[in-house]
């Protein structure tokens, strides 16, 4: 299949905000020749090349003067079955929850706790995506990424991929790697995360003493599908806002005016804000202003009510940025890419 190039291609259909602007050019690549083709391709036109997974952590502000490039490759594989270690490859294409569902139905545990989480496979090395006590790397086992720089393929271990909070070499590298699959670690045997008091609440509301992963998967994604909005009813990027790590003094300080702070201590000596809380605290719950908004029931979420600019979504998060830095001494991140 030789790589089929558009012009003028609406992005609205590609990102789960649904802002409507184009793309200059636009391709999808299902396989790895193809990728080498649409770099050699943006290269010849003297282009950039921006790279599209699931869109579900993007806000775009205005028309993409590049090559949009979607990752579509497909495919999920066993690599090894020793019970307790089972490696599971899958391509960048594959989309995350239906991935998840996958694993759970070959009878694997470990990816249970990150059900229903929007976007790609590979687009979850990026942010290190993570939910309700897990993160990607701890059940990372490596990947494979094409160097744009070189055009060479390159492994990556665990340590290669220097995971972080949202972050990876790969965010940190923007533009350099193009991650064509990914490898993870399960079992066959549960070892079931409830750290998280809504998820052992809600299984035990169930009925559920020793539950499967399966059942955890089930709760998360009840629990989930209450607290946010479907993209596809109502345009989001999920979590727009880092949990702000700060430090400890700071959370002393605000408890003694706030003392329902949600605030919880790392092992680096600084504590996690719930960035939800404060900006609920704030009173921006529920707020719209014209089609952009903060949804009423997460405030993490900013929502896409129909017609609302990628600007208007940016404007307000800005606005919410400067209401939480004057009222707390934090600075909100920004979680999603902004193009």
């Amino acid at each position: 299949m030789s790589l089929q190039v558009e012009h003028g291609v609406s992005l609205k259909a590609y990102n789960s905000f649904g802002i409507d602007v184009s793309a200059a050019q636009f391709a999808q690549a299902h396989t790895d020749d193809e990728v080498c083709a649409a770099i050699a391709h943006a290269k010849a036109q003297q282009l950039p090349l921006m790279l599209l997974g699931g869109g579900s952590n993007l806000l775009l502000t205005a028309d993409v003067q590049a090559l949009v490039l979607r990752m579509s490759g497909r495919g999920i594989r066993i690599l090894s079955d020793t019970l307790e270690r089972v490696v599971v490859e899958a391509e960048a294409g594959e989309p995350w929850h239906p991935f998840v569902q996958w694993t759970l139905a070959e009878g694997l545990a470990g990816l249970e706790n990150l059900s229903l989480i929007p976007g790609t496979v590979g687009a979850a090395p990026m942010q290190n995506i993570g939910a309700y006590g897990v993160e990607i790397k701890d059940l990372f086992v490596g990947l494979t990424a094409l160097d744009r720089q070189t055009g060479e393929v390159a492994e990556f271990s665990l340590e290669d991929c220097q995971f972080g909070y949202r972050d990876s070499i790969f965010k940190r590298q923007a533009g350099r790697w193009v991650i064509l699959r990914v490898r993870f670690a399960l079992s066959r045997a549960a070892h079931l995360n409830l750290a998280y008091g809504p998820v052992k609440q809600r299984l035990s509301e169930q009925g559920i003493d020793t539950p499967t992963a399966l059942d955890v998967s089930r709760a998360i994604c009840a629990i989930r599908s209450e607290k946010l909005p479907d993209p596809a009813v109502l345009g989001n990027a999920g979590s727009f806002f880092k949990n702000p790590l700060v430090p400890a003094d700071l959370v002393e300080h605000l408890r003694k005016q706030q003392p329902d702070l949600v605030a919880y201590p790392q092992a680096c000596g600084q504590s996690k804000v719930a960035a939800g809380w404060l900006i609920e605290r704030a009173g921006w719950k529920g707020f719209r202003q014209g089609d952009a908004g903060v949804h009423k029931l997460q405030a993490l979420v900013l929502v896409n009510y129909g017609n609302a600019t990628g600007t208007q979504l940016l404007d307000l998060a800005q606005r919410i940025q400067a209401d939480i830095k004057q009222r707390f001494a934090i600075a909100l991140e920004i979680e999603p890419n902004v193009v």
